[in-house]
This record gives structure tokens, C-alpha cells and sequence, in this order.
């Protein structure tokens, strides 16, 4: 296939993903990747900026529809309502490929400086969640708590699905992750 055919960012993801449980994250390059999807480093860096990026390009993306899915909530809905909604957006764009999504996370978790990187981009989400919130009117420490909530029980849904057999959504696991929550702190 050659370089400037469509598609390229695509190839160069999944060689990405490839290489990296083949050979680990660390002993890949950015040329590695390159001439398994056929395309020169120059065009490796025309979709992605580092080869950590291969595995967070969506993120921005992520973020944008799932603050539009919190705005879209009606105003008298509580501060974890719209963060819920926020999620169920997340879970809808991540959620319908678990074999992908468990191949992501293995490489991940295999490495300390991607471990860190999908932190990062939690914590951004967080962060912006709590903002939004609090430009609809909910007070610093709701929308705060809410939004770490949200993330929290996202993330614990997250290993559940990823982890589990079965036919289950991310939806699903999102709302049994915050039950169980409610039920913690209903307990207290």
C-alpha cells in the first residue's frame, strides 16, 4: 500500500498497537511503526505528535462530545446526572470494541510512562467536567466531587468490561459501577 493512499492514520495505529504487545512500547520506534503501515516517519508525525499519542489520539475528541453531551442536560439535573451523560458518550465511542480496548489497556499497563499518560488524560477530563459544571451554576465542591466521582466509577467500569466475558456494554458497567457506589456511600 502505498504512502499517500487513505487510511494512513488508521494503518498506523493498528501497527502501532501491533508492535507494541509483539515487541513492548519501549523497544518500538517511530520507524517501526512507519514501515509496518507503509508510510514514512514524516507521515507517522503528521498524525501523531510522539508514539505515545498513537494510543490517546482520540482524547480531544473524547473530551469534546462529552462536555456537549453534559451541556445537553437539562439544568434542574444534578451535578452527577450530567456527568453520567458525559460518560454514557465516552462509553459510546470507546465501548464498541472490547478486543481493541483490551489490547490498548494491556500495553498500557505494561508500561509506567503510559500508565501516567492515561492518568494525565483523566485527570484533564475531571478537570474539565468540574468546570463545565460549575458554569452551569454548581457550586465548586459539587461539581468537583461529581466530576471525580464520575471518572473514578468510569475507570472502575472500565477494568470491569475490559476484563470481563461476556456480551456486556461499558454503558452497563458505567451504571453497576455508580450503583455500587450510591451503595457505599448510602451505607455510611
Amino acid at each position: 500500500m502505498g504512502r499517500w493512499e487513505p487510511g494512513a492514520g488508521s494503518r498506523l495505529r493498528e501497527a502501532a498497537l501491533a508492535l507494541y504487545l509483539e515487541r513492548g512500547f519501549e523497544q518500538t520506534t517511530v520507524a517501526d511503526i512507519a514501515e509496518r503501515a507503509g508510510v514514512t516517519a514524516r507521515t507517522f508525525f503528521r498524525h501523531f505528535a510522539d508514539k505515545r499519542e498513537v494510543l490517546f489520539d482520540g482524547a480531544a475528541a473524547l473530551e469534546e462530545r462529552s462536555v456537549a453531551a453534559l451541556e445537553a442536560v437539562p439544568a434542574a439535573a444534578s451535578a452527577l446526572d450530567a456527568v453520567v451523560a458525559a460518560l454514557n458518550v465516552t462509553a459510546e465511542m470507546i465501548g464498541s470494541d472490547r478486543d481493541l480496548a483490551r489490547k490498548r489497556q494491556a500495553v498500557i499497563m505494561a508500561n509506567a510512562e503510559l500508565r501516567e499518560r492515561e492518568l494525565i488524560k483523566f485527570a484533564s477530563m475531571s478537570v474539565t467536567l468540574a468546570d463545565r459544571l460549575r458554569a452551569r451554576g454548581v457550586g465548586d465542591l459539587d461539581a468537583s466531587l461529581a466530576a471525580e466521582i464520575g471518572v473514578a466509577a468510569f475507570r472502575v467500569a472500565f477494568e470491569q468490561w475490559a476484563g470481563a466475558t461476556g456480551d456486556g456494554e461499558l454503558r452497563d458497567a458505567i451504571h453497576t459501577s455508580l450503583a455500587a457506589l450510591r451503595t457505599l456511600t448510602a451505607a455510611d
